[in-house]
């Protein structure tokens, strides 16, 4: 396999998985951002957690949806991320456009 043939799989892969998360995002009511991974989750817990001089975070999602490209299975019941860096949490916005009100005007 080439170099341009590997840049073209994860370039497909990267679509792909856009493509699923434009697909899914609005099942979802939190996005949760760690230095190492993008989640949509419905329940999200952090916890600051301080011990022998250090600080770090505990976080707890349910019901979540994993952004990895190398992932074959991303939605996940429960996870759970320790991370000393930033987390970032911020609630989905609910459409206004009703999905149901499409569905019974086709």
């Amino acid at each position: 396999m080439s170099a341009e043939d590997l840049e073209k799989y994860e370039t497909d892969m990267e679509l792909q998985l856009y493509r699923e998360y434009r697909d899914v995002v609005g099942l979802f009511s939190h996005v949760v951002e760690t230095e190492r991974r993008f989640y949509l989750a419905n329940e999200v817990d952090v916890q600051v957690r301080t011990g022998g001089g250090e600080t770090w975070f505990e976080v707890t999602m349910s019901d979540a949806w994993v952004w990895d490209v190398y992932r074959p299975a991303r939605f996940v019941k429960k996870v759970r991320v320790i991370t000393f860096k930033d987390v970032n949490v911020e609630e989905l916005a609910k459409s206004d456009l009703d999905l149901t009100k499409l569905e019974r005007n086709s």
